[in-house]
């Protein structure tokens, strides 16, 4: 069995990242996105225009100034080797605590088809009413790894960018004064 990592989440944080489990890179280093191969926070830094800094210190720092959450749908799981594809037997995080901890969450990013499927499965049933204000959109995989249907990182970013415009959307006072939708 593996275990995940437990969540980054900050009372003001807006948007939430989930994958699906850490890698074995990871979880030996105890760092989301700890694998030098994996484009998570190069998307990032080209979806906000900064440099977020190599150490993992500086790349929590960049979550918080951002509003962002961070966590995987997945709390342990059997799995040979890092590829989502091997995971058997997942049992899924509890985020009835983690909604508690950031109430004003508005968007939910799912990182790679995996994420996507595994939060369908387990997390939408239980939360639906909650899901309801929120914007939920499956965005490819950071993961190096080549999946089906290759996507360069710049094309990564791209669709990332749209889902983070989308989320600062719903997050911006309307011209009215009131909040954006969802």
């Amino acid at each position: 069995m593996k275990h995940g990592l437990p969540p980054i989440v900050w009372p003001h944080a807006r948007v939430l990242i989930l994958g699906s489990l850490p890698g074995d890179e990871s979880l030996r280093l105890q760092q989301y996105y700890g694998n030098s191969r994996n484009h998570f926070w190069a998307i990032l830094g080209r979806i906000h225009g900064e440099q977020i800094g190599a150490e993992y210190a500086q790349r929590i720092a960049f979550l918080r100034r951002r509003g962002i959450a961070l966590w995987d749908v997945i709390a342990s799981a059997e799995r040979r080797g890092s590829l989502d594809s091997h995971i058997r037997s997942e049992v899924p995080n509890d985020f009835a605590e983690l909604f508690g901890l950031a109430p004003g969450l508005r968007t939910i990013a799912l990182n790679g088809s995996k994420a996507a499927l595994s939060f369908e499965r387990h997390v939408r049933p239980r939360f639906s009413s909650l899901l309801e204000s929120m914007h939920v959109v499956a965005l490819p995989s950071s993961s190096a790894v080549p999946s089906r249907k290759f996507l360069s990182v710049e094309a990564k970013a791209e669709i990332w960018r749209a889902a983070f415009s989308e989320a600062r959307r719903r997050i911006s006072p309307s011209p009215a004064g009131g909040r954006g939708s969802g």
